[in-house]
């Protein structure tokens, strides 16, 4: 007959001791991991980065330089101002076939060919060539700022394309409207609908105008 397997009196204490602290192990394990998970359910994640090099696509601090760059360069006719003074009106009338008109932009010769400028960033609105005006090239800038580059003889960009202050989009030429001015650049520019006299706006912002 098989003798029964007797535990000592100190064992099975033992073990009930073990098991409760594994117990109460358990429960404090649980109850941080669940902390810890209603901690990270507060967390707002941000899906877009942000990056301190970005910078605008254009720059609205950049002034409106003159649609050339020679110094020798000179204004030959007025836009006309209805409160200028009386030779200075005369010198901005325009003379065609036996009518005089008002000149709606300025007039600027040299005896060569030179280097037209655009006179901000834009964008190439229109281009033609018409037997009164010659070769055209229209630009449209911020805030509804219009230039108009007429009297080309050459145009070096295309309608839709984007352009550049300074860059140059064509040369100076002649026009039948202006034909005794020979070589020149006739230059108008908008505001908003409204046209202005180009020699109030240089050295400006849009914003200033």
């Amino acid at each position: 007959m098989k003798k029964r397997l007797k535990l000592k009196a100190f064992v099975v204490p033992t073990l009930y001791t073990i098991a409760a602290i594994l117990l109460v192990l358990s429960i404090f394990l649980m109850s941080n991991t669940l902390q810890k998970y209603e901690e990270a359910e507060d967390i707002t994640y941000v899906s877009n980065v942000v990056s301190e090099q970005d910078v605008p696509v254009v720059n609205t601090d950049k002034t409106i330089i003159r649609p050339y760059a020679d110094s020798a360069i000179k204004l030959s006719k007025y836009f006309y101002d209805k409160n200028a003074e009386v030779e200075k009106q005369q010198n901005s009338l325009i003379y065609y076939e036996n009518t005089y008109m008002q000149n709606s932009g300025a007039d600027y010769t040299l005896e060569t060919t030179f280097d037209v400028l655009s006179i901000l960033d834009g964008t190439v609105i229109e281009v033609k060539d018409t037997d009164l005006m010659g070769k055209t090239v229209k630009i449209r800038h911020e805030n509804d700022l219009i230039s108009v580059y007429q009297s080309l003889s050459e145009v070096t960009v295309k309608q839709d394309d984007t352009v550049t202050q300074g860059q140059v989009i064509g040369k100076s030429g002649t026009s039948a409207l202006n034909n005794e001015l020979g070589n020149h650049l006739h230059f108008e520019l908008y505001y908003q609908g409204q046209v202005v006299d180009p020699e109030t706006c240089y050295d400006k912002k849009i914003s200033d105008l």
